[in-house]
């Protein structure tokens, strides 16, 4: 047979490689990078290479799934399904009302460049306010921070030219995801390398050694939970010796003076004690990255679903301004978007507007809208909590709750609770086992795309649209098929940016993604014509002077910060290695962390990526396995404030003694207790969203999670 090589990107996670894809007999057979792509160069990681194996493996669904009577799925023809799954959501709207029917659009639904903004777009036509993603469950609040901060127009500092760089509980040559100014996400270990060559000054702030921290040029093995402490100390450090950019924040910057009495009490012995790091190690950092004149301090996940995380992003905002981090008067703008409006960028600062407080109101927790969609946090209670108002009908894109949303018992009880629940999944998820529907998904490959949502996160005017390179599994649907078929069905005609679509034909891919890109520089035809990845050198802004006679300033102390600033200097310190939460002793924290062959619970299910590991191990640092008489490959209990679960503890002298790291999203259903070596465990299981919830997001803490420890024997396990 004739094997056919087609240029490509890959979509197992946000990184988007540009690959090579190796087609025999309508199969695909081999996947590599693809070394002409003018940014990527041929980079790829292990997951994307097993898109062959995706395509094959007999654990895919390839048809459309629904459960009978006795609870067993059998096979439906996927028009029939959209009926039927229409007719249901018409008729829970007419006895409910539209907010009784809600989408949740998980890491994998995020990889269809037209699935979030159709999905969206039904929602707004039928009345729903009933849109949830996991950007809300896992880093909602560095926007948020940012929103009631301010932003300058002319953009902040890239990576690439940068002097240093400071990542906060971030690891990106994993993640593989560290857009606005951190690592890029794409080759990242030859950006790293790269730029370090070149001068680059690189500060890793972690509990765990890293792959990134063992690059760096300096590590900060903080005390999981004390990110705002550390940043506090910095700030105050820099403030004192007077190595701010004085003239920028005089400019541009307002409370100045307010802030830095509230930071006064963070001196590099206060918080040396709490972050358990030596003085002068905060010093250097903080002195290193305020004599650097480019770069920028990012953060992570870790920190996200860490104690006080909106006061840790914050903070990041201010280290950066005080700093000058911005990209200046005449200078241009590394990437201002190829595929989004094309506007002007002036030096001056754009006016606080709160990503939260107006819109829609949850019925929960006193929770609202954040960030134009309802909470995450709030999605189990709102589907079991009685009443008007109350969801009924979920359709869950590319995700999983049942391993991803905090406190796993309650989401269990909330997906039995609904009378529909439809799940677009390449498998038999934990989730997906609940199902009413399981709708097979276009694979990535099956499909056109075009890279909208790293719109922005390149360095330069970068764009990829490709073209399906398989043949299309017909029964099986995109996820923004769903919602135009359901439109369709009910009626109900929806917009996009660039005008209503068609309800009686059915669009093309193209021509959605072409509503979705209608005032792009680059006509989409232009970029689709290509057939590879491209930077558009003729996509340039540069930073204007500012037109404004009275330009808003960056507000240093909004509403909620003094408060929390104050409570953090209160805070009582650890006694010895005892942890108190709730009224009970732990010895312990518990940290998330991401495993290279996986992406949340993505590609667990293939055999290749499982010969890297079938579990999430409980990392512990080897002088804490022998204080507690355990070694590698023992099972043991861990419990915190609010649950407890099984997992294999693995040693690891990366890990910072007294810290437990182990990767979310792994496990199955609560009662999978006997597979714990085979699929893992939910780290969910230890986080309770009543107790420990951010008042704006709602979500919990889901890192640096007081625990304890015990073995247990492999036949209780």
């Amino acid at each position: 047979m004739t094997i056919s090589t087609h240029k490509t990107f890959c979509r197992f996670c946000h990184a988007y490689c540009a690959i090579e894809v190796d087609v025999e007999d309508g199969k695909p057979i081999q996947v590599r990078g693809d070394t002409s792509d003018p940014v990527y160069g041929g980079y790829t990681c292990i997951k994307g290479r097993q898109l062959p194996e995706q395509f094959a493996t007999p654990k895919r669904i390839r048809e459309t799934l629904k459960r009978d009577s006795s609870g067993a799925f059998r096979p439906i023809d996927v028009q029939l399904a959209m009926d039927e799954i229409t007719e249901r959501v018409r008729s829970i709207i007419e006895t409910y009302g539209p907010r009784a029917v809600a989408t949740y659009v998980g890491s994998y639904g995020y990889q269809n460049s037209a699935a979030l903004h159709v999905a969206k777009a039904w929602h707004k036509a039928i009345g729903s306010d009933s849109y949830y993603t996991s950007v809300t469950i896992d880093q909602p609040h560095r926007k948020i921070a940012q929103s009631q901060f301010g932003a300058w127009e002319g953009g902040t500092h890239a990576f690439t030219g940068a002097d240093v760089c400071m990542l906060i509980g971030n690891n990106p040559v994993v993640s593989q995801y560290t857009p606005f100014g951190g690592i890029p996400p794409f080759s990242p270990y030859a950006r790293l390398r790269d730029e370090m060559k070149r001068g680059m000054k690189v500060i890793v702030v972690d509990p765990r050694a890293t792959e990134v921290a063992k690059r760096a040029t300096q590590h900060l093995q903080i005390r999981p939970g004390e990110d705002p402490t550390f940043l506090a100390a910095v700030i105050r450090h820099l403030l004192k010796q007077r190595l701010h950019d004085i003239a920028f924040c005089e400019a541009h910057v307002d409370d100045l003076d307010a802030l830095t009495e509230l930071v006064e009490p963070f001196t590099l012995d206060f918080a040396a004690k709490r972050c358990e790091l030596d003085p002068s190690e905060i010093q250097f950092a903080a002195e290193t990255f305020a004599r650097a004149k480019r770069g920028v301090a990012v953060t992570g996940t870790g920190p996200n679903m860490s104690p006080r995380p909106i006061l840790t992003e914050h903070l990041v905002c201010t280290l950066n301004t005080i700093c000058g981090r911005v990209n200046r008067l005449g200078e241009r703008v590394p990437n201002p978007g190829v595929l989004q409006p094309v506007r002007k960028r002036e030096a001056k600062v754009l006016e606080a507007n709160p990503a939260y407080g107006k819109g829609p109101r949850s019925r929960v927790r006193g929770l609202g809208e954040i960030l134009g969609e309802m909470p995450t946090a709030a999605l189990n209670d709102e589907i079991l909590l009685e009443g008007e108002g109350q969801i009924k009908a979920l359709i869950c894109l590319g995700g999983n709750p049942m391993v991803a949303f905090p406190d796993q018992d309650k989401t269990l009880a909330a997906m039995k609770k609904l009378d529909l629940l439809v799940c677009v999944d390449l498998y038999h998820s934990a989730t997906a086992k609940l199902a009413d529907y399981i709708v097979a998904p276009t694979l990535s490959l099956e499909r056109d795309d075009v890279t909208l949502l790293t719109d922005t996160w390149y360095d330069v005017p970068y764009c990829h649209y490709t073209r399906a390179v398989l043949p299309r599994n017909e029964q099986s649907r995109e996820e923004w098929e769903i919602y135009w078929e359901m439109a369709s069905r009910m009626g109900t005609p929806f917009e996009l940016p660039g005008g209503a679509v068609s309800l009686t034909e059915r669009p093309t891919k193209f021509e959605i993604l072409k509503r979705l890109t209608h005032a792009a520089p680059i006509p989409l035809e232009t970029i689709r014509d290509q057939g590879r990845g491209h930077v558009f050198e003729d996509v340039q802004v540069i930073v204007s002077e500012s037109t404004n006679p009275n330009p808003a300033k960056f507000q240093l102390l909004p509403s909620d910060i003094p408060n929390e600033l104050e409570a953090l200097a209160m805070e009582p310190d650890r006694e010895g290695s005892s942890i108190v939460d709730h009224n009970q002793t732990y010895t312990h924290l518990l940290i998330s962390r991401r495993l290279k062959h996986v992406f949340n619970s993505s590609g667990q299910q293939l055999e290749s990526l499982r010969a890297k590991g079938t579990t999430n191990p409980a990392y512990m640092n080897p002088q804490d396995l022998e204080s507690l008489h355990l070694s590698s490959g023992m099972m043991i209990e861990i419990e915190s404030a609010a649950g407890a679960l099984l997992g294999v503890v693995e040693a690891a002298s990366d890990v910072k003694p007294g810290v437990i790291s182990m990767a979310h999203a792994w496990g199955d259903l609560p009662d999978n207790g006997g597979s714990v070596r085979s699929q893992g465990s939910s780290t969910n299981r230890l986080v309770d969203d009543n107790r420990t919830f951010n008042p704006i997001t709602g979500m919990p803490r889901m890192s640096a999670i007081p625990v304890r420890i015990r073995a247990v024997e492999e036949a209780l396990a």
